[in-house]
This record gives structure tokens, C-alpha cells and sequence, in this order.
């Protein structure tokens, strides 16, 4: 199944025009406040009605300004969640699932309640309203009722954003299950770092209603050039790894990925699942040589790739370190003191402490 967009919309004065084309899996729409990202997602939905272009569904035109085609949002086959559940009061848990079968025709209503249910944790909860859930707790109500009006299309508009940091780790977990679990394409609007890293097979950054790059989240969110587009965002490297050790002592897990392993703290996941995890650029040093008795626990070896412009004292550096490429925010003066230049090989140190993995913020 595939989403195609290709609109243009005014909404007073802010003019929102993006195309881009997603698949299955998670593409996440990114950017700052105001960028367009709701807006986008209440278009392709059927809320917002474009001034321009095409949408397409599963090969299905469910909007053509030049013909004259809008297809209702009840009919467009997208579940919506929300960022608040949206729940009815008046009805309890299992009353609200099935609640997404009265507008499903017959012929189509999902089989699969027992397993939603189970692969969203919702078996304790059915018998309860939701003035007795916590915030998490109607999130994935509300994302068990999506799935089951047998949605072709998934919308998810920042359903962690009312979340403590606790909750928010709890559903990103049962997202990253659905995501491996469902083959539909799911629409993930955010604008907080650690929620994409996690999640997102393709990144679509909206800058001022426009698309300013598109691609997988290791080639967005690494690049060091799109700050101005993403506020307080800031560049680095993606990396997907498997724990391969959890040292429960000192809550410290390995992680091996193409290039070495990595020693992070507090990584949420067992031995043998994957995981993904962001370097920023400005939390990696360079030396020369392997340094001794130093506190920073990882010290990889590689070679400099590249190193760019200076900008106001600061330059970047590319790091391959195996098949990855980190990347080193350091002083100008930091560069020329190493003679940094392509093809040096260096060792790129970076604390375990400053892996983002499952952290609150989102830095």
C-alpha cells in the first residue's frame, strides 16, 4: 500500500505545498512548530480541503482538485489518532474498540479484536471507562480502535505530546510493535527528535509549509544543514544496532551496529532486538590517538571523511567509522591544531551517557 500527495493549500497567510510519496512503515512528518505538519495530516485525512493537487490511497484518487474528486473522510478508509484519545466517556474500553465497527461495512470488519487487544495490552482495561485510564493507557485505546476500522492508512498526529516522560516511553514502545505488526503505511507527526529516531523509516522535515528533505531518518536527521529548519534540532548520526549485552548492574547495554559496538545507558530493550539510537554531532571529540584512563567509554576508530566550511569558529567533521559516518561538532581552531583533512585516521569519542535512546527530552 502506498500514499501518494502532491496538494497546495492557503490557510490565510501561510501557503502549504508538499508532494512526497510514502510506503509501509513510518514516515514521520517533522519540523517545528508551524511548519505545516497538522495541517498536512488534516488534508490527506479529508479535514482540510487542498486549493491544488492529488492525493491517492492504495491506487485509489481520494482527492483531484482538477476533477472535481473529494472523497469524505469516512470513506477514505484512515484511522486517525489523535493527540489526546478522544475517547467516549460514557463507554468502557471494549465498548470504544468496537465502536470503529459502526461505520465499517460488514464485509470488512476486523476478525483481529482478541489481537489487538493483546498486542496493545488492552485485556485489563476492557471493562474500564476511560476516567479510570491514565493518559498512556487511552493512547492505546485510541490506537486499538484505529486499527480496528481496518484502516488502509494510519494517522498518528503527536499522540505522545500530552505524555509525562515515563508514559511516552510506554507507548513508543507498543508503536514500534504495531509498526513491525501492521503493513500499512502509518503517518507519524512529530517534532521531537527522540520520537523519529525511534520510529521512522522515512522523514519527511517540513520547513514554512514546504518540504525541505525527505529520506530515511539516518540521512535527516544526520545532516548538520537543516537546523534553521528544524529549531533547536541539531545534527548527528542515526544508527541502527542490536543489544547484544545488558549489564543490569550498572545499566549499561552493548550495542553492536556495521562499524564496532557502542556502550549506551539505559536502553529500554532486551538481548537480540534492535535498536536505534542518535550521536549528536557536538557530543563527539577527536583524537589522534587511542587515549588511556579516560571516563568516555566509547573510543572508535576511523577515518576522517570530510571536514566542512567554517562557520562563525565551528566546523564539521565526518567521521566513517565502518559502514556509518559520524559526525564531530569542533572549533575551527580544534581542526587546524589536528590537521584534520580526509583520509586521517582518527578515534571518535563519544560518553555513554549521551546516546539518545530512550530519554525524555528531546535535545
Amino acid at each position: 500500500m502506498t500514499l501518494t500527495v502532491d496538494i497546495e493549500c492557503r490557510l490565510g497567510a501561510f501557503r502549504l505545498k508538499t508532494a512526497f510519496t510514502a510506503g509501509e512503515g513510518v514516515t514521520s512528518l517533522f519540523g517545528r512548530s508551524g511548519a505545516g505538519k497538522t495541517s498536512l495530516a488534516n488534508a490527506i485525512a479529508g479535514i482540510l480541503r487542498p486549493e491544488r493537487g492529488r492525493i491517492e490511497i492504495d491506487g485509489e484518487t481520494v482527492f483531484d482538485a482538477e476533477r472535481g474528486i473529494d472523497v469524505q473522510t469516512s470513506r477514505r478508509r484512515i484511522g486517525y489518532v489523535f493527540q489526546e484519545g478522544r475517547l467516549f466517556p460514557h463507554l468502557s474500553v471494549r465498548q470504544n474498540l468496537r465502536y470503529a465497527w459502526l461505520f465499517t461495512p460488514q464485509a470488512r470488519r476486523s476478525d483481529r479484536f482478541e489481537h489487538v487487544v493483546e498486542l496493545l495490552g488492552l485485556g485489563h482495561l476492557l471493562e474500564r471507562r476511560p476516567g479510570n485510564l491514565s493518559g498512556g493507557e487511552k493512547q492505546r485505546v485510541a490506537i486499538g480502535r484505529a486499527l480496528l476500522s481496518d484502516p488502509r492508512l494510519l494517522l498518528m498526529d503527536e499522540p505522545l505530546a500530552s505524555l509525562d516522560a515515563h508514559r511516552r516511553n510506554e507507548i513508543l514502545q507498543y508503536i514500534e510493535l504495531m509498526r513491525d505488526e501492521v503493513k500499512i503505511p502509518i503517518i507519524y507527526v512529530s517534532h521531537t527528535v527522540e520520537e523519529v529516531v525511534r520510529l521512522a523509516d522515512t522523514v519527511v522535515l517540513l520547513s514554512a509549509g514546504e518540504v525541505a528533505a525527505i529520506g530515511s531518518a539516518e540521512e535527516v536527521m544526520g545532516r548538520t544543514d537543516l537546523r534553521p529548519a528544524t529549531g533547536t534540532f541539531e545534527g548527528g548520526a542515526v544508527i541502527d544496532a542490536k543489544v547484544v549485552e545488558q549489564d543490569m548492574k550498572d545499566d549499561l547495554a552493548t550495542l553492536a551496529f556495521d562499524g564496532g559496538t557502542l556502550t549506551a545507558a539505559n536502553v529500554d530493550a532486551l538481548v537480540g532486538e534492535p535498536v536505534r539510537v542518535r550521536i549528536r554531532a557536538r557530543d563527539v571529540s577527536i583524537a589522534l590517538e587511542r587515549p588511556q584512563r579516560i571516563s568516555i567509554q566509547n573510543v572508535l576508530q576511523g577515518k576522517i571523511a570530510g571536514v566542512g566550511p567554517e562557520r562563525g569558529g565551528i566546523v564539521d567533521v565526518s567521521i566513517s567509522v565502518g559502514a556509518i559516518t559520524l559526525r564531530s561538532r569542533i572549533t575551527a581552531r580544534a581542526a587546524r591544531q589536528l590537521d584534520l583533512s580526509p583520509g586521517l585516521e582518527v578515534y571518535a569519542l563519544i560518553k555513554a551517557v549521551s546516546l539518545d535512546r530512550s530519554g525524555a527530552s528531546p535535545a
